[in-house]
């Protein structure tokens, strides 16, 4: 088994939550990555932060810490399949959201958010919130 963990569960971490925190270190033995999107979206939050170079440090030792998964043929595949899936039941997901997901379905991880209710939408994925 292998999480990919997404924007939100990040900032709870790094904000203190102690729920978050629990479950990293109770899985601490089990592979844990980001997407390249996930990645991208913290150094947007970093860089218009008041704390602009102490926030960009952190999300690049969080690059270090957590493997960056990059988008890839398959993923993007994937992410074109469930998308057009999703429409078709008349749901809308965010296309950042959509290719996080995509990349947990592409490479059969888990997601962990606590956006539960956009990510249920994407048949198959298996989600875990570590918030509650």
């Amino acid at each position: 088994m292998s999480y990919l963990i997404d924007t939100d569960i990040i900032i709870y971490s790094l904000k203190g939550n102690e729920k978050v925190q629990q479950n990293l270190i109770d899985r601490k033995n089990i592979s844990k990555s980001i997407s390249v999107i996930t990645y991208g979206e913290l150094i947007f939050g970093a860089k218009k932060s008041k704390s602009r170079e102490k926030n960009l440090a952190t999300v690049y030792r969080i690059g270090e810490l957590f493997p960056v998964i990059e988008l890839t043929k398959g993923i993007v595949e994937t992410f074109g399949e469930v998308k057009s899936a999703t429409q078709k039941k008349g749901n809308t997901i965010d296309d950042f959201d959509l290719l996080i997901g995509s990349t947990a379905l592409f490479l059969n991880y888990t997601l962990v958010t606590n956006n539960e209710k956009h990510f249920s939408m994407i048949p198959d994925l298996r989600i875990e919130n570590w918030n509650k």
